[in-house]
């Protein structure tokens, strides 16, 4: 799974002293998201976000029966799979999550779950971890721990060998840090190891019906900040205060969210530029990001402005616009996800922003689930082939650099009856209303 804006510093490091680092990061991101949610942060909101509240019971968590279905899922498809797999071997991350319930910061020292084709799964996990682990596991399984001066590949290897599993092949899930998947191998080298996608993204690519619910949440709380945002803007606000306004907005729901947030010029830069800016009239203004529900993120993109928008930016917008229609009705059922992809650059193009990504300066969307971005993708060249419950951004933008950037996103699911629907409330009406 590729990792988001949000992720790559938590997880972008593959060794020992990176994860190290990246855990120490995600332990200041925990403590300083608290501090954004404490009561006197929330109350310094503006009027218009009053009317946010907690989602309550209408969260529903994923059960262990879902849970135990995830595992059976994957067996078979270890089973179905040409040459057959005959393992899984994952480490903390968001697949870990999914198939346990289990969320675990990235450490040096490996926590790994390996599910047999056949059979119950083990997790090797540090001696002094293990009450803690024990506490999140949703039923029970083989953990064996491995004390300090050990080797937790050592005990897998003994697993591997009582399940008279000598040869064959172990998909290795594909975010698996390089020094994990390296001790692995050298402990039992008579196995095969190759990408675990087939499995995983086999696994996770079709949400059900009850991941859906909670995407929608997501995107529904999501838009209720930014509505709240965008009716809180005035002249000389600075994008950080404007994407600290979204965190504490997102706080009033109980919930985790951040926002990168751009003006004018900036804008121009799909991810933004360093340099801070100050909001006047008739400057666009672009919020992108948003939150998680039981871990399923919200990913929604929408413009604004302060007075009367002028005209460069409101053609933009309209052609934009266009493009996500196009997408919604190209991504059906049985197609390539590039011909989604071409659908909406073609309407960019044809509109005078080309060729190629010359404004459109990226790829249509990504996959999105319990990661924000997740295979597959919505790009010209993916072959991969559109199936019921996959999940996507659809997030064509014009940028011209130096001057302005249009970006409109919404999320969508490939419905069972074949066509795309918007996980969003809706589309974006207008500049002048970013939120209906």
């Amino acid at each position: 799974m590729e990792l988001s804006r949000r992720e790559i510093l938590l997880r972008g490091s593959l060794g020992a002293g990176g994860i190290a680092a990246a855990a120490a990061f995600a332990t200041r991101c925990v403590a300083g998201a608290a501090e954004m949610q404490a009561p006197s942060a929330a109350a310094s909101l503006p009027p218009a976000f009053e009317a946010l509240k907690p989602l309550g019971d209408r969260v529903k968590p994923i059960t262990t029966a879902e849970f135990q279905a995830r595992f059976a899922r994957a067996q078979q498809l270890m089973g179905e799979s040409k040459p057959r797999f005959d393992a899984l071997y994952v480490t903390p991350g968001t697949t870990l999550k999914y198939f346990t319930g289990v969320s675990w910061w990235p450490s040096e020292r490996i926590l790994a779950l390996v599910i047999p084709r056949q059979g119950e799964a083990l997790v090797v996990c540090p001696a002094f971890e293990e009450a803690r682990l024990r506490e999140q596991l949703r039923w029970p399984m083989d953990v064996r721990v491995w004390q300090e001066d050990q080797s937790p590949y050592g005990l897998a290897a003994k697993w591997f060998a009582e399940r008279r599993i000598r040869t064959g092949a172990v998909a290795v899930e594909e975010t698996t840090p390089y020094v994990f998947f390296d001790g692995l191998r050298r402990a039992v080298p008579s196995l095969d190891y190759a990408n675990g996608n087939p499995i995983t993204v086999g696994c996770r690519a079709q949400k059900s019906e009850h991941e859906l619910e909670l995407m929608r949440l997501a995107c529904e709380a999501t838009c209720a900040v930014y509505k709240a945002t965008f009716a809180s803007l005035r002249e000389a606000m600075t994008q950080r205060e404007v994407s600290a306004m979204v965190a504490r907005g997102y706080g009033r729901m109980g919930l985790r969210g951040e926002a990168s947030v751009t003006f004018g010029a900036s804008s121009s830069l799909p991810h933004g530029s360093r340099e801070e800016q100050t909001l006047r009239e008739g400057v666009g203004v672009m919020i992108d990001d948003g939150t998680e529900i039981e871990g399923y993120q919200s990913d929604v993109t929408r413009m604004g402005v302060i007075g009367k928008a002028p005209e460069k930016l409101q053609r933009a917008f309209a052609i934009v616009r266009e493009a996500q229609n196009a997408a919604l009705s190209a991504a059906t059922v049985g197609r390539e996800c590039s011909s989604v992809d071409d659908a909406a650059r073609k309407v960019i193009v044809d509109a005078g922003f080309g060729p190629g990504y010359k404004y459109f300066e990226h790829r249509l969307g990504h996959g999105i689930g319990l990661d924000g971005h997740e295979s597959p993708y919505l790009v010209h060249g993916n072959t991969a082939i559109l199936k019921p419950g996959m999940t996507f951004s659809n997030e064509p933008g014009i940028y011209v650099t130096g001057e302005y950037g249009v970006r409109c996103e919404d999320d969508m699911v490939i419905s069972e009856s074949g066509e795309a629907k918007l996980l969003t409330p809706g589309f974006q009406e207008s500049l002048e209303e970013p939120v209906s």
